[in-house]
C-alpha cells in the first residue's frame, strides 16, 4: 500500500527523477492479500499483479530513509547505517474485515503524504 501511494505522490510532485522508491519486506508474503487488493482498488490502484519481495541489505544500506510497517528496526537497518528510520507500527491487514483494511489503507495514505510534505520542507 505504502509503495503505491508513494509512487503516486512522487509522480504528482514531479519527483520521479529525484527519488528512487524501493519496496520490500523482511518476511514478505508470496502474494498481495485479496483484502489489500480490494481496498487499494477502492482507492484507484490495481495491485493484484504485484508480488511482495524481500528487501536486500544493500537496498537498506544505500537508502536515506527506511519506513518500516511494524517490524523491528534491528531486523532492517544495518549497524552504522546513517539514514533515518521510521516505524509506522501498522496493523497487518491480512485477514481483517474490509472496514479495518480501509482504515489501515487511509492511515498509510495520510502517512505517505505527510512524509512527502516533510521532505519537501527540508
Amino acid at each position: 500500500m505504502a509503495h503505491a501511494f508513494a509512487e503516486r505522490e512522487c509522480a504528482a510532485r514531479g519527483l520521479e527523477a529525484e527519488l528512487d522508491l524501493v519496496t520490500g519486506g523482511t518476511d514478505p508474503a508470496d502474494h498481495v492479500h485479496e483484502e489489500v487488493v480490494d481496498a487499494m482498488a477502492d482507492a484507484g490502484f490495481d495491485v493484484a499483479d504485484r508480488t511482495p519481495r524481500e528487501v536486500t541489505f544493500e537496498e537498506v544500506r544505500d537508502a536515506d530513509y527506511v519506513i518500516t510497517m511494524g517490524c523491528s528496526v534491528e531486523d532492517v537497518c544495518p549497524a552504522g547505517w546513517a539514514g533515518e528510520n521510521r516505524d509506522w507500527d501498522l496493523d497487518d491487514p491480512d485477514g481483517r474485515p474490509p472496514e479495518a483494511v480501509a482504515r489501515i489503507r487511509d492511515d498509510v495514505r495520510q502517512r505517505v503524504a505527510a512524509l512527502f510534505d516533510e521532505l519537501a520542507d527540508d
